[in-house]
């Protein structure tokens, strides 16, 4: 790929985030929270930390795909946020464990057919 295209990729290739902050005090609010995370899973979302899972997404459009399919799993209650941002804004995220600095996911290789 040559590195303008490279360049442009990584403004339109998408991360999606999705935070949340989910009622867990009862036996049915747990059950709801622990669906909704299975739900993201299910659909590609990885955890980044325990009330935030990400997405590589392609393309916007891809983004938008799995933004709707966020919104249709919502639970009844709780606070969700859904984040995109381009995986050049993504790569410039600092990760610290503990007081080490760790680099950032890379998105998954793509197949390009011409």
């Amino acid at each position: 790929m040559s590195p303008s295209l490279s360049s442009l990729n990584a403004y339109r290739s998408m991360w999606i985030l999705v935070l949340f902050d989910l009622p867990t005090e009862t036996k049915k609010e747990r059950k709801a929270a622990a669906r909704f995370r299975k739900n993201l899973q299910d659909d590609g979302f990885q955890m980044f930390q325990f009330s935030i899972y990400l997405r590589f997404c392609p393309s916007r459009e891809n983004a938008e795909v799995h933004i709707r399919r966020v919104k249709n799993m919502l639970p009844k209650e709780g606070h969700v946020g859904i984040l995109r941002i381009t995986d050049k804004q993504f790569g410039m995220m600092e990760i610290f464990i503990g007081t080490k600095q760790t680099e950032t996911e890379k998105p998954p290789q793509q197949l390009e057919l011409f």
